[in-house]
């Protein structure tokens, strides 16, 4: 079965236009947070009031970059409602479910605070915001993106 892409070729350079703006748009918040920047709370709460396309975009861009960095069928990274890519080597599908072992989900602020190192693994994990089923429920190694 063909397996479609979580962007399209002639939407990467949008796309890392886009995730470009939210790391920015990131960045200036904390910078003009001033001390309270260093706060974990802070940085777990940070959410850039930018355009729905935007979002869409960087969510996409950023998952893309997850899938060449660490290809694979193994793992499921889902961030809806704008993708879901599979990485890291490891058992597929089962053919009658499509579903791998291990699938981890996402909200889109947090993953692009992950993808951008505006916070950690651990710190989203500790947070109560991903949910990860499965013996690989640990991107830390991959994150952040930038």
């Amino acid at each position: 079965m063909a397996r479609m892409a979580v962007i399209r070729e002639q939407d990467l350079d949008k796309g890392r236009a886009a995730f470009a703006q939210w790391r920015d748009a990131a960045e200036s918040m904390l910078d003009g947070a001033g001390t309270q920047a260093s706060a974990t709370a802070f940085r777990l709460a940070l959410k850039p009031n930018l355009p729905r396309p935007v979002w869409a975009m960087a969510v996409r861009y950023s998952l893309h970059l997850l899938e060449r960095k660490a290809p694979g069928p193994g793992v499921e990274v889902r961030v809806a409602p704008w993708g879901a890519i599979k990485i890291l080597d490891g058992p597929a599908s089962d053919p009658h479910n499509l579903t791998p072992p291990d699938v981890i989900e996402l909200d889109p602020e947090v993953w692009l605070r992950l993808a951008t190192g505006v916070t950690t693994w651990d710190e989203e994990k500790t947070a109560g915001r991903i949910s990860a089923v499965g013996e690989r429920d640990d991107l830390s190694d991959l994150l952040p993106l930038t």
